[in-house]
């Protein structure tokens, strides 16, 4: 199948949104070469006329926060070219929305618009979904220093796409690749021979990037503070332990004049969200945001069946 381009406007919505263009494009068409393995789609082709034009309403099932908005215009306009569609309405990524609520409302070719459904419904909702689980934390975190952040544990490819949909419900990135900021883990502990070893080798191989350090215990987060970390990952501790480990850091500001950021970690539900935050922890990392997300359910209904 030939791949239309993106409209202008299309590609600006994205390029605001800090997406790559050429890299959307990858994603979506990726996802279209799966559906058209085996041929073009013969169930719309047989059924549907190829002077049909119709309006296709996105309306979102349940209530929740829309993330993906212009991913999914982008791939009805390769699919349809976008000279061949007029977008009615459409909501705003990060907005709430309802159930029975217009997201996106365009009218164009009767085949284009259906054989484009499942991939824009797939990306909509799955990045929908990322934003109303993020949504959902960072309310509970309201009025608390406390910031919900993601993780790497990402769907291969999608990565951008998923940390844009946690900024779209309120929540902040972590490192986008393994290059742009490091992670001091067990694994590199063990290998390096203790915490202090590991964040020196880190900082002398890389002195400009941002190293955080992850720490299971109060007395590898002393050893690690020892060390210059001033970014340290709070590892399955229970509440009780990250109030010490906050005092901890509080004495080593006081001590020293360096501030300390604070990352809770490990298995953390929205049940225990509020209660993580009251330990005065800076960050709540999250890795179901993206790992195991439920999908916004949009659903996506044809109306005015017209010939041209």
């Amino acid at each position: 199948m030939q791949h239309h381009r993106i409209s202008d406007a299309t590609a600006r919505a994205l390029h605001d949104a800090g997406l790559s263009v050429d890299e959307v494009r990858r994603v979506i068409a990726r996802a279209l070469d799966e559906d058209f393995a085996d041929g073009p789609d013969v169930t719309t082709n047989s059924t549907v006329p190829a002077e049909h034009v119709s309006r296709a309403r996105f309306v979102s099932r349940a209530e929740g926060c829309v993330a993906g908005v212009p991913v999914a215009r982008a791939v009805l306009e390769m699919v349809c070219s976008p000279d061949a569609l007029t977008f009615e309405s459409v909501a705003e990524d990060g907005s709430i929305v309802h159930a029975g609520d217009l997201v996106i409302s365009v009218t164009g070719p009767t085949r284009g618009l259906l054989t484009a459904e499942r991939t824009s419904l797939n990306l909509l909702g799955h990045l929908s979904g990322i934003a109303t689980a993020t949504q959902r934390w960072a309310k509970e975190l309201s009025g608390t220093k406390a910031k919900v952040r993601d993780t790497r544990k990402t769907l291969p490819g999608l990565r951008s796409l998923q940390k844009y949909a946690v900024r779209c419900g309120g929540g902040v990135n972590h490192r986008m690749s393994l290059g742009d900021a490091a992670l001091v883990k067990d694994n590199h502990v063990v290998a390096a021979g203790g915490v202090a070893e590991a964040f020196a080798r880190v900082k002398a191989a890389s002195p400009s990037i941002a190293i955080e350090v992850e720490v299971d215990t109060l007395e590898q987060l002393s050893a690690a503070l020892a060390a210059g970390a001033d970014l340290v990952l709070l590892d399955n501790m229970s509440p009780t332990t990250m109030r010490e480990a906050v005092a901890i850091a509080e004495r080593h500001r006081q001590s020293t004049g360096r501030s300390v950021i604070l990352e809770a970690s490990g298995g953390l539900s929205l049940g225990v969200a509020r209660d993580v935050a009251g330990t005065g922890v800076d960050y709540i990392s999250v890795g179901g945001l993206t790992h195991s997300v439920t999908v916004l359910d949009i659903g996506l209904d044809l109306e005015d069946v017209t010939t041209n």
